[in-house]
């Protein structure tokens, strides 16, 4: 098989065919390191070698009244987290800094919940005016279901970015929640569009999905025109209804980044949350598909330190991105 076929569809603009896009999720495992290859000349094309670092900070945990199958904070869970309110205004300016001084280029603020309240929106918007008076570093908002006018004040504080998932599939979405729709979620992208803010959006592989799924889920994300992709792969935790979900193997996650970087080929795709339980000892091979990910963790889970993180980067003889690096594509060999 010839995988730079995919490559230089993608780099043409042609959306590959059904038949393609199955393909891609059912590559023999003899021939990964071809496909990553092919998908690597996509990426390189448009990111050059460089690698976004983003940290994530957990805001607001627990009380939330959703039941999605997959999520430590939903109401349908026993799994053991701490649960608290929105964190005081020092704790997430402090955090921000830290994220700044360890090389992360996008901080993301996170809360649990279905929807923020108006109290809530305030409380967030004058934290990201306060980080952005002291510290450069573009700020991302993931705050649940959201309308213009709440997504029109975030973008009035200086928010830079806003994160709404699809998850999954159209089809695939009762299966995982019954407190929400997929519409839902379409319509908070749709609103975060309408006042000029980036938007990110991307979902989790794992959870009992067919391929048709991934690659719904994947072409509606190119059809939305989202600025930023981040795919996750199941972590399964304790005390969830997905707890019991059948493991994902690395080379079924490089396949899913692979189809997601020929199907979006100029969009910012990030390695996010599952990557290092199922990835494992692979995990460097995620950045070839890939041009951004998470560091330290996430919502409820750990994930790859500081250290480690940038040793993985270096490694690779790619360069971390950073507000500071200048025309990035120059990198571009």
């Amino acid at each position: 098989m010839n995988y730079d076929v995919y490559a230089q569809k993608a780099l043409s603009g042609i959306l590959l065919d059904s038949q393609e896009m199955h393909a891609i999720l059912q590559t023999p495992n003899d021939d990964i390191l071809p496909l990553l290859h092919s998908a690597f000349q996509v990426r390189k094309h448009h990111f050059g070698r460089t690698v976004q670092i983003q940290v994530l900070m957990n805001a607001k945990s627990g009380l939330c009244p959703e039941d999605c199958g997959y999520c430590s904070q939903a109401s349908n869970s026993d799994a053991p987290i701490d649960k608290y309110p929105l964190r005081p205004a020092e704790e997430i300016i402090d955090a921000a800094r830290q994220a700044k001084a360890n090389g992360a280029y996008r901080y993301c603020i996170v809360t649990s919940g279905r929807a923020p309240t108006d109290r809530e929106v305030d409380a967030v918007a004058d934290v990201v005016q306060q980080i952005k008076q002291d510290i450069d570093i573009d700020i991302c908002c993931c705050l649940g279901l959201l309308n213009e006018n709440k997504a029109q004040r975030l973008k009035e504080a200086g928010v830079d970015r806003v994160n709404h998932n699809l998850n999954t599939s159209k089809n695939h979405t009762p299966n995982i929640v019954s407190t929400h729709t997929y519409e839902d979620r379409v319509n908070t992208l749709h609103a975060i569009q309408k006042v000029g803010l980036d938007t990110c959006a991307g979902g989790i592989v794992g959870m009992g999905e067919t391929h048709d799924d991934i690659i719904d889920m994947a072409v509606s994300l190119r059809e939305i025109k989202v600025d930023s992709i981040p795919v996750n792969f199941l972590h399964a935790i304790d005390g969830t209804p997905l707890a019991n979900s059948e493991s994902l193997s690395p080379y079924d996650c490089l396949r899913a980044l692979c189809l997601f970087r020929f199907v979006n080929p100029h969009t910012e795709i990030r390695v996010a949350g599952g990557r290092e339980k199922n990835l494992r000892s692979l995990q460097p091979l995620a950045l070839y598909p890939a041009n951004s990910l998470f560091m330290e963790g996430y919502l409820t889970t750990d994930g790859l330190g500081v250290s480690d993180t940038h040793k993985m980067i270096a490694d690779l003889g790619f360069e971390v991105k950073t507000m500071e690096t200048e025309n990035p594509l120059a990198l571009v060999q």
